[in-house]
């Protein structure tokens, strides 16, 4: 009886181990080979210069909206942002204010990027945006992912009618959202300045509501300096 009941937990035990490899075989690694899906509005705003070209193609414009928004992203999620925080004081007078600098220039890794399987839904040009990391960058995804890193997250607005500016406001809203949280936690006097850097995580969410983009991102943090007021 002891006997059956080991072969019968060996045989659960290599049914779990088998659906469990299922499952991450399905899993997308984004360590490896990123894939982000990507859309952009067919209908142009009369306010962008695009929307005033009569000779553009009927694509012309999503198709250039995705082509400068995939690099700016896959830069964010390859090397990542450098960041300057300064948080609001009211009895200093001094307003909230964030500095970013891409660690490497987003239009270099633009070669790299391939778009694939465009589709039309809901008045949206889609298609899939690609990149695959070399061994490099690997390395440098899985030393950001150590877990002296930790993981912040922040929600982020812009303004959907100005297009790839407005989305990227939404992205440095969601760095300054998810920075402000995260040091407001362990920080108990306001500092003077704030440094350090991010590397998005996992792939991006983006929504609309209410004429505004919505930006939901992930982050490791690499924490910097934390410059405090001079005590007089």
């Amino acid at each position: 009886m002891e006997k059956f009941v080991q072969i019968k937990k060996i045989i659960i035990l290599s049914i779990l181990l088998l659906f469990e490899g299922v499952v991450f075989a399905q899993t997308p690694s984004v360590v490896q080979h990123i894939r982000i899906p990507l859309w952009a509005e067919l209908d142009a705003y009369p306010e962008l210069e695009d929307a005033q070209n009569l000779e553009a193609g009927p694509f012309d414009y999503p198709i250039k909206s995705i082509k400068e928004v995939a690099p700016f992203l896959i830069s964010g999620m390859v090397y990542g942002w450098n960041f300057i925080y300064t948080p609001s004081d009211i009895q200093r007078g001094i307003e909230e204010y964030l500095e970013i600098e891409e660690i490497v220039p987003a239009s270099s890794l633009a070669p790299g990027i391939k778009y694939v399987s465009p589709w039309i839904q809901e008045d949206k040009f889609n298609c899939w945006c690609e990149y695959t990391r070399n061994k490099s960058q690997i390395r440098t995804y899985n030393l950001w992912s150590s877990i002296k890193n930790p993981v912040i997250q922040g929600v982020g607005y812009g303004d959907l009618k100005k297009g790839f500016p407005g989305l990227k406001d939404a992205a440095y809203d969601a760095l300054k959202n998810a920075v402000r949280e995260y040091y407001r936690a362990i920080i108990k006097n306001k500092p003077k300045e704030i440094t350090g850097s991010v590397l998005i995580r996992d792939i991006p969410t983006i929504g609309i509501s209410s004429g505004r983009y919505i930006f939901n991102l992930d982050f490791f943090l690499e924490c910097g300096k934390i410059i405090e007021y001079s005590v007089y």
